[in-house]
């Protein structure tokens, strides 16, 4: 920007304001003209630029230090030559090699692209403080994120940092940067930097100043990175190296004349105080008496802000001194006030920016503690704390209770806040303070934060597995493995009372009898149908006491769902039950964590053919409070070993063979048509229903080759549904049969056809999974049809010809497909009716069904189920 852009401001106050006005938005309008021709640039033209604005500023290092010492009566222009320096080398050289054009990060394997695009024109408001290199700084961060920014200066240092523009301006154009990139107001004001920052072509703002400003950025609307106020206190511990300590603060105190707002306000020290006051006498630290503290506070502070007066900060000691009526060695470091109050009746114990400290001692650490936080909370929460200790307890302790966004440990705080010189913290002259100082950053400000990150985000789905037990035993006798399993001692055997009356319990107990190991066991036959909590816990308590290294769950579902939940439960004492069964989108993501290993192994026998338990990570519990059946799902309770015995279902009486029968056909046919079936799960899902619909029937007629098939098809249903899940017809099933004591298979054969005739209609609501690209229900219903040898000319003739092959089987082997048949009162049922489809809609199986359902949706299927809606 040349000077004669900006037209003379008029005296005429209502004139004064227009012109200022105009005078901005030429600023910006111009602005965003190098914006747009900066849009292309490549990273190598970006950093070209850069390397020219750092090589131009360290160049003029030294001319621009001393234009600012003599401009603003503050600071030493040595010091602020490094500033100008570490401006210009230090921040180049953590910015050299950062990415901030195009794609500057890609990650194939999750198929994820950031690409970064520049915020826009940046309004650049800078500090009587450090003026220079702070112009410098903000300008190389813009131009390295092809921002382009406009300073508004600090009026007592617009001369030094419109000299610091013209020749970082120059310098960028020089090397290819478009005129305008670097602008600022040539007549400062608060007006003129209020126009700007409000300016609504303005994108982000970049504020360092006092507070009034900052917070004047704030409140203007738009993004806008400041910073807060520094009153950081310094911790010297027992255990530090008090010679490094007070070389550190004396260092840090009177570099640029304290003007550094991460440099050190207040010393804390503990049990060395004597020692640390006599090192800072060593080196020529002046330290006020009584009578002189009182007229130095007077004097220091302004009584309106309650922070140092305008004049004093950045002077040196001496000085300080005469401004405050103390007479001092003119070859005074620091002054040092000793303290013991904190807040607006202790005026010293405020922010100082200058080489002025108060000395604080502590009675131990937790004293010190405490006196840190205090200062911290009166004008520099967020900021700055160091702690000079060797203690790493006490310096993790430090860290852990101050609020404070640099914790700085042995080290000048001045020079170690702005990070990279005594540690390896971003450099940067922009400190962030956090919430705690109402900052929207709490680090060192850099490049990425002037960016806006574009996220590509490719289409994923998410790995997949198939789990299933470790070992899975078939064929006739399998339960002989039992003699053989090995690393394994003490036996649970859990089952029910029917099963134990069938004397199969006693086939497992004799087979364990014969082990050659030491081998003990006991049988719990205290399953219900339903298993509830209450049987949990009983189970549970008599495992505390037998101590079992293994599990044996003979029986029907009911048994080894209640053997996986007594395990569950006995290794993790701590978990409730409300934890086990809550509901999940994605079984990884879950918010409750199930143990990844289990040391008791648990064996499934399956006694029925149709839960397929034995090889799935799902256990139906039943509240015993509230009468609710609650599906707990994790691959924690899956099985470790499964033996498929057929020797235990040649006696199942013909209603449990039908009933178990579609309950493995509702397994396999909902978890085909899953939102999780994947290309491994369906082969399963389709043997098994190809085998069920080829055998169910004879089985029920007596066949045992049928029965036998009947069992294997029933765990490779397991198996299926253990990966892919299943659907709306189990969320109804479980609801509708707990609450009026329907036997799950007989309810699953009711819901079926009804569900699948949802499912099959184009959805109101679709499902939510990225696996299950399309809707496909329809499609997936009649390929079923076709694997079944059915034929038709559409996809809609095949589901219907489906659901009437469903209907035939069931009418075969005796079951009725409607609720009212079972004795379920009508009145009770509609009164009920509404609660139990948000129960359904509760459960997890309803996360996998390919339509996502309404609640009212649910309600409707289940009056149909009632009444057996075009079942003929």
């Amino acid at each position: 920007m040349m000077l004669k852009t900006q037209e003379k401001i008029p005296a005429n106050p209502e004139d004064k304001a227009k012109q200022i006005k105009q005078n901005v938005d030429e600023l910006v309008k111009k602005s965003h003209v190098a914006l747009d021709q900066m849009a292309d640039f490549s990273q190598e033209q970006v950093d070209h630029i850069c390397e020219a604005v750092a090589t131009a500023g360290e160049k003029n290092a030294y001319m621009l230090a001393k234009m600012a010492v003599e401009e603003t009566g503050r600071g030493i222009v040595e010091d602020k030559t490094i500033k100008n320096m570490y401006a210009s080398e230090n921040i180049w050289n953590s910015l050299r090699h950062e990415k901030t054009v195009g794609i500057i990060d890609e990650d194939k394997e999750l198929g994820l692209t950031k690409i970064a695009e520049p915020k826009g024109v940046i309004a650049g408001v800078t500090p009587v403080t450090n003026p220079t290199s702070t112009v410098i700084f903000k300008a190389m961060l813009a131009l390295k994120t092809r921002n382009t920014i406009i300073f508004g200066f600090h009026p007592q240092a617009q001369k030094c940092c419109v000299a610091t523009g013209k020749i970082i301006q120059a310098a960028a154009e020089a090397a290819g940067a478009p005129k305008n990139a670097i602008q600022w107001i040539e007549e400062p004001s608060i007006q003129a930097t209020s126009d700007l920052m409000n300016h609504p072509d303005v994108q982000t703002i970049l504020a360092t100043g006092g507070p009034g400003m900052v917070k004047a950025a704030y409140s203007s609307g738009k993004p806008a990175i400041g910073v807060g106020p520094g009153n950081g206190p310094s911790y010297i511990e027992k255990t530090a190296n008090t010679d490094r300590a007070v070389y550190d603060i004396i260092l840090s105190k009177t570099f640029d004349n304290g003007m550094v707002c991460a440099s050190e306000n207040s010393v804390v020290v503990d049990d060395v105080y004597d020692q640390v006051k006599a090192e800072f006498k060593r080196w020529n630290c002046y330290f006020l008496n009584k009578a002189e503290i009182k007229k130095f506070e007077t004097h220091f502070i302004d009584p309106k802000r309650g922070t140092v007066a305008g004049p004093v900060a950045g002077k040196s000691a001496y000085e300080i001194a005469k401004l405050c009526g103390v007479e001092v060695p003119e070859d005074t470091k620091v002054i040092i006030a000793e303290y013991q109050g904190v807040g607006k009746a202790y005026p010293l114990s405020a922010e100082k920016l200058s080489p002025v400290f108060t000395l604080y001692r502590a009675k131990g650490h937790e004293d010190g503690f405490r006196i840190c936080r205090a200062l911290l909370n009166y004008g520099g929460r967020g900021h700055t704390a160091g702690i000079h200790s060797n203690d790493q307890k006490v310096i993790d302790e430090f860290a852990m209770k101050m609020d404070a966004c640099r914790i700085l440990v042995n080290s000048p705080a001045a020079l170690g806040g702005i990070g990279d010189l005594y540690n390896n913290m971003l450099p940067s002259l922009t400190l962030g303070t956090g919430s705690y100082g109402a900052n929207i950053f709490s680090h060192n400000v850099g490049a990425k934060d002037l960016l806006n990150i574009k996220t590509v985000a490719m289409r994923r789905d998410n790995m997949q597995w198939i789990k299933v037990p470790a070992k899975t035993y078939f064929e006739h006798n399998a339960a002989n493995y039992l003699k053989h399993m090995p690393d394994v001692h003490r036996f649970f055997i859990v089952t029910d009372e029917g099963v134990a009356d069938q004397g199969f319990a006693d086939e497992i107990t004799d087979i364990i009898s014969k082990r050659r190991d030491n081998k003990e066991y006991e049988v719990f036959k205290a399953v219900t149908l339903s298993p509830d909590t209450e049987v949990v816990k009983d189970g549970v308590h008599r495992m505390k006491i037998f101590k079992p290294d293994a599990i044996i769950a003979i029986g029907g579902g009911s048994v080894m769902d209640a053997a996986k939940a007594m395990r569950l439960f006995y290794e993790n004492p701590q978990m409730s039950f409300e934890e086990a069964y809550q509901k999940f989108l994605d079984i990884r993501k879950r918010v409750v964590r199930f143990p990844k290993h289990n040391k008791v192994k648990l064996v499934c026998i399956p006694t029925t053919s149709g839960t397929g338990s034995e090889v799935s990570p799902v256990a139906v519990i039943t509240d015993a409070k509230t009468g609710i059946k609650h599906t707990l799902c994790d691959y924690a309770l899956n099985p470790d070993v499964s033996i498929v015995d057929d020797q235990f279902v040649t006696e199942l009486p013909q209603r449990l063979i039908a009933w178990s029968g579609f309950e493995a056909l509702g397994h396999a046919i909902e978890s085909y048509v899953s939102t999780m079936a994947t290309d491994f799960t369906r082969g399963w899902s389709l043997e098994a229903i190809k085998t069920i619909f080829n055998n169910l029937e004879a089985s029920y007629n007596g066949d045992l080759d049928a029965r036998k098939r009947m069992h294997d098809a029933a765990t490779i249903a397991g198996m299926a549904y253990s990966n892919a899940f299943l659907g709306l017809e189990h969320s109804i099933a479980h609801a509708v049969g707990a609450s009026f004591d329907i036997p799950s298979g007989v309810s699953d054969a009711v819901a079926l056809p009804q569900v699948i005739r949802f499912n099959a209609k184009r959805p109101e609501k679709l499902a939510m999974w990225p696996h299950y690209s399309v809707y496909r229900a329809e499609s997936d219903y009649a390929e079923i049809a076709r694997a079944l040898g059915l034929s038709a000319t559409t996809d809609h003739e095949l589901v219907e010809k489906l659901v009437a092959k469903i209907i035939d089987l069931a009418h075969a082997v005796g079951i009725k497909l409607a609720f009212k048949e079972y004795g379920v009162n009508q009145k009770k049922f509609l009164a009920k009716v509404d609660e139990l489809a948000v129960e359904a809609y509760g459960d997890q199986n309803t996360v996998t069904n390919p339509v996502s359902p309404l609640i009212a949706q649910i309600s409707t299927l289940m009056k149909d189920c009632y009444e057996g809606k075009n079942i003929n």
